[in-house]
Formats: C-alpha cells, structure tokens, sequence
C-alpha cells in the first residue's frame, strides 16, 4: 500500500546505536497520530534500529498516566498535557517532562449541535446573543483539561465574548466518544481533532463552526512527548525516534496519493477504525461544514511542511502556559523561558533533522498573529497572560473587566 524511500540513513551500529530498540508509543485514535502510525508501520523505524510497539489509549488522562509511569516510553500527545505534568497541574505529581518535535499543526474544529443549528445558532454572533440571553448554560466538551482543545475553546470562545468559564460549562470526553455525546444530548458542542469533527458532520449531528487554524493558523498541536528521564537515559533512541518520525512525516506529504493511502491506513480497526469518508477528506484538506459550505482549506492538517512543523519551537510552549495563566491553572507567572528550555529538546531535533537532511530554519522562537489580532512571539510572555480582557478573574457581572 504504501512505498517506503529506499536507502533512508540509518544509525544502527556503533556509539550511535538505540541503547533501547523496543518502544512502546501510545496514541489516540485521531487523524494526527499518522506520522507515528506509519513510522511504526511502514518500515521507517527499521532502518534506525528501532521497533515501535502501538499502544492506542483510551483516554488523554490514561495515556498521561502510562507515560509518567514508564509503561509508554514515549507518546503522541497533546502539548498542555505534557507541561501540564511537567509544572504539576491538574493533580498529578510534577515530572520533568520533554517534547521531542512537533507532530502536526492544524486541523482540529469546533462542532455545535443539530439542535442549535435547527435554532438558528449557526454563526459566533448569534451563538454569543444565545449564550447570554438563554438558560440553562450551554455545556462544550474538550478533551483534557489543560489540553490544545481546552486552550482552542477557551480563546475562540473568549474572542467572540463568550467568557469560557463563566458563560457556559465545559466538561471533558474523550475524542472518540465526542460524537455520541452529541447524538445523546449530553453537549452543545465540542472541540476535538479529526476525524470526529468530519464524523459528525458526515452524520448530520451537527455541523464545524469554526477551525482551529481559524484561530491560529498553522498552531502547533500534537507533540511527540516523553520523559526527561527517557532522554537522559536513552539520548541515541529518543534521537533516532525522532529521525524514524521526520521521515515519515515527510512522506506523508510528497504527494496527493500519499496522504490518501495514509487516510486508508489510518482508518483500520487498529488505529482510527473510523470510515475512510470521515478521515480523508479533512486530510487533503477538503472541508465541508455541515451548512452547505465547502473550500479548501489553506491551513489544513500539516505533519511536516518542509520541517516548519516538526520544531519544538520555545514560543510553542510558552504560549501554552501563557493560557495556564490567564484560565487560572496557573496562579503565578512561571519561568516561561526557563520552562520551555527544559522541555523543548531544540539541539536533539536539529541533530536528528539534519541527519536526515531536513534543512528547514529552526529558530527557537516564531511569530503569529491570532484571531483577535494578538500579535504572540514569546518576547513578553507574563504581559501577553495578562493583556486579554477576558480571563479567570474577570468580574462575572462585566464580562469585558479589564485585570
């Protein structure tokens, strides 16, 4: 099905072997796991001297906990999540954790119901007059509390005026299981990655209002994660993963039909075990929202982009706990930079990408401008917390109280 690149450098002998060969690396079941599915299953890891074991999770909450214990030795995981652990938020202990690349960016969306869609509740303006003017509060489900679907909900929300703490409840599910929560009425909406937002789509349960490349385009997502003990003891293999994942990455995106044989792959009972309708058009791009509109998006799911999307950029994971801050996860300012520079594992990818020949620019910080026309860069992160007029303590009678 799909043709692996002959002659891929290998590092197998020598001091540059995988002090480790086995891997087990977790996943979940969503279309941006596939530079780790097809590394694992495509003949990408061989060559490095490694074997991937897959190990899908049920749950952000579950893979974490496999991570920190050392049952996965490394994983496909949501960027809040890993520094999440790694400052100690959200009940667990803290453990000093790293990113090894970037995964994907891109391509997660915001779904509303059928039923505010029959409402007429089909545009932000008309979802901020019901929110405030409509009882009980509407619920939204994201995936993992200090997760990239939290952070997404929560800013999109906040640049419509919608106070995401406030204004509405927000509850956690898992990403496969968004789409009954829909069908069974539990959620208004969810924020997830594909292929569940295509799913619900496909199933007229609701319909896309918004993508998250809306609110950032081409935001970081999905990182390779992994401890820092894992690193320290097995530097060679983290490297090599990392080498074994670039590859895949890059093929995945050498052409149309690769992208397609990769959303046929990903569709197995193993992997996604969605139907193939619901994974691949998303993938290649091809978007359409539920309300008869459909385009081709110009930032859709990305693994690779010539290696703009593998750097684990520090202003990445920076602008992660800039949101920890402002929703209160985070009750003081962090070391932003310092924090970032333990976790981000900048000269073990740029020693990984260049021996595999991916030459792509690999600055430590990079610059974005976001839907409300915040401009972030990582040059003054504790103002940037700081500088929104919605946030966790803002007065519940004044949704626009300035800090």
């Amino acid at each position: 099905m799909i043709e692996v690149p002959s002659n891929p450098l290998a590092w197998v002998n020598g001091s540059d072997a995988p002090e480790k060969t086995d891997i087990n690396l977790g996943f979940m079941a969503l279309s941006d796991c596939a530079s780790v599915v097809v590394a694992a299953t495509q003949g990408f890891a061989q060559p490095y001297g490694l074997t991937l074991n897959l190990k899908r999770q049920s749950s952000w909450a579950n893979l974490r906990d496999k991570l920190v214990s050392g049952e996965l030795d490394a994983a496909h995981s949501l960027y809040g999540l890993i520094y999440a652990v790694h400052l100690g938020i959200g009940g667990v202990a803290s453990t000093d954790m790293a990113v090894l690349m970037g995964l994907n960016q891109n391509g997660q969306s915001i779904n509303l119901s059928h039923g505010l869609q029959a409402m007429g509740v089909t545009s932000p303006d008309a979802l901020d007059r019901h929110v405030h003017q409509t009882r009980p509060k509407l619920t939204f489900a994201q995936t993992f509390p200090t997760g990239t679907h939290a952070m997404w909900l929560y800013y999109w929300l906040a640049s419509q005026g919608i106070h995401p703490l406030q204004d509405v409840d927000s509850v956690v599910v898992p990403p496969p299981q968004m789409v009954a929560h829909l069908q069974a009425g539990r959620i208004d909406g969810f924020c997830v990655g594909e292929p569940w937002s295509a799913s619900a789509v496909q199933q007229n349960l609701g319909f896309t209002l918004a993508t998250t490349q809306t609110i950032w385009p081409d935001h970081p997502e999905k990182v390779l994660g992994c401890t820092r003990a894992f690193v320290e003891q097995y530097p060679n293999t983290a490297r090599a993963l990392v080498m074994a994942i670039l590859e895949a990455s890059r093929f995945i995106e050498q052409s149309t039909e690769n992208r397609r044989s990769t959303a046929q792959l990903l569709s197995a009972p193993d992997y996604l075990d969605a139907p193939l309708d619901c994974i691949e058009p998303r993938l290649l791009g091809d978007y359409a929202d539920g309300l008869g509109h459909r385009w081709q998006d110009p930032h859709a799911l990305r693994f690779h982009a010539g290696g703009e999307v593998n750097v684990p950029y520090l202003s990445d994971g920076m602008w992660f706990m800039t949101q920890f801050r402002r929703w209160g996860l985070l009750r003081d300012d962090p070391d932003y930079l310092g924090v970032a520079r333990q976790v981000q594992q900048l000269d073990l990818y740029r020693e990984a990408a260049n021996a595999v020949g991916v030459t792509a620019q690999c600055p430590d910080l990079r610059s974005s401008q976001l839907i409300d026309g915040k401009v972030w860069d990582g040059s003054d992160p504790a103002g940037y917390a700081r500088s929104f007029k919605l946030h966790a303590l803002s007065d519940s009678s004044h949704r626009f109280a300035q800090r």
